[in-house]
């Protein structure tokens, strides 16, 4: 197999574990991965408003609005007003939230933020130069991520899963 084929059978592998987890994820707790990912970071840091939550998971405050629209229909958030500043509006995981984070699986994120911050500095610039390469050499550079591994739009509703 020449280089270019085995470059294509890595990043097919990489396509294919992300899907695969995305899977994992919604068939163990209902959710798609960036729903866990608000649900870890709300475990962590409430209660939050929606503009603080969306700096800690690195989206937009409307992509982590939508998001936390279909986590209240699903019971697993409360959004509670302001008693000081009845404009603010605090978010906290509800008790069946907190349940279903017990259980919830350690996200393929968790683990390459954990492994690439073990590198040292001159290994996670090799990573850096080379994912880059690899984005110019399918023209998406230009195209709008967010630091997540997932496949597809970040806050689909449930219906667009497959």
């Amino acid at each position: 197999m020449d280089k270019s084929q085995e470059a294509l059978v890595l990043l097919r592998q990489i396509i294919r574990s992300t899907d695969m987890q995305e899977k994992e994820i919604s068939r163990r707790t209902g959710l798609t991965l960036p729903q866990l990912m608000t649900m870890q970071a709300l475990r962590l840091v409430s209660p939050v408003t929606t503009g603080e939550l969306a700096k800690e998971v690195t989206l937009t405050q409307a992509t982590v609005t939508s998001i936390l629209d279909r986590l209240e229909k699903k019971e697993l958030i409360l959004r509670e007003r302001g008693k000081d500043d009845k404009r603010k509006v605090w978010i906290t995981l509800s008790p069946k939230g907190l349940d279903l984070m017990k259980g919830a699986p350690t996200t393929q994120q968790d683990m390459f933020v954990r492994r690439f911050d073990d590198m040292l500095p001159w290994e996670q610039s090799m990573v850096i130069t080379a994912l880059e390469r690899v984005s110019f050499m399918l023209d998406a550079q230009h195209l709008d991520a967010a630091p997540m591994l997932d496949i597809g739009q970040i806050d689909r509703p449930e219906t667009d899963k497959q």
